[in-house]
């Protein structure tokens, strides 16, 4: 079975923690706890592909930037949310995006560009339109708008990065170790 490792980006506050959760256990957790670094692992399966998923929930305040390079560099999938009621998190999102491919070294790396608290539409001040036009500046960076509290679209983020990871790099879909047997006669 296939690892894939996943690293959701964003601002404070924007659901990183709830997306994350969400999928992986399938609640919402309401209260805000600010959020240092939590692993999870969740097995899927992606257009009948069994696939086991390692998401790092990462902190959204400036006082760790110092362990971005490092889950950067290990992961191969990036969720880049921003909340659709805050436009300073969509703002951030440019500078993250760079770190990630200054990081990685490379200018195609499979992303999802996450509008999230969609079921806040009252309070909304980040348009859809804008979050399109940043995903066409990213390039071949897909763009969805998730509600971690009513379910929309929150497998469908992972799943979307693990197609793109597959296309990225479809030769390592097995990561089982060969063992040589010598026989003697």
């Amino acid at each position: 079975m296939r690892e894939y490792k996943i690293v959701v980006l964003g601002s404070g506050g924007v659901g990183k923690s709830a997306l994350t959760v969400q999928f992986v256990q399938g609640i919402f957790v309401e209260k805000y706890d600010p959020t240092i670094e939590d692993s999870y692992r969740k097995q899927v399966e992606v257009d009948g592909q069994q696939c086991m998923l390692e998401i790092l929930d990462t902190a959204g305040t400036e006082q760790f930037t110092a362990m971005r390079d490092l889950y950067m560099k290990n992961g191969q999938g990036f969720v880049l949310v921003y909340s659709i009621t805050a436009q300073s998190t969509f703002n951030d999102l440019q500078d993250l995006r760079e770190q990630i491919l200054r990081v990685k070294d490379k200018d195609d790396v499979p992303m999802v560009l996450v509008g999230n608290k969609c079921d806040l539409e009252a309070e909304r001040v980040v348009g859809k339109e804008q979050g399109h036009n940043l995903s066409h500046q990213f390039k071949s960076c897909a763009f969805m708008e998730t509600s971690a509290k009513a379910k929309i679209n929150v497998n469908d983020v992972f799943y979307d990065l693990v197609r793109q990871i597959n296309k990225k790099t479809p030769g390592e879909v097995r990561k089982v170790k060969k063992v040589r047997t010598c026989v003697m006669l």
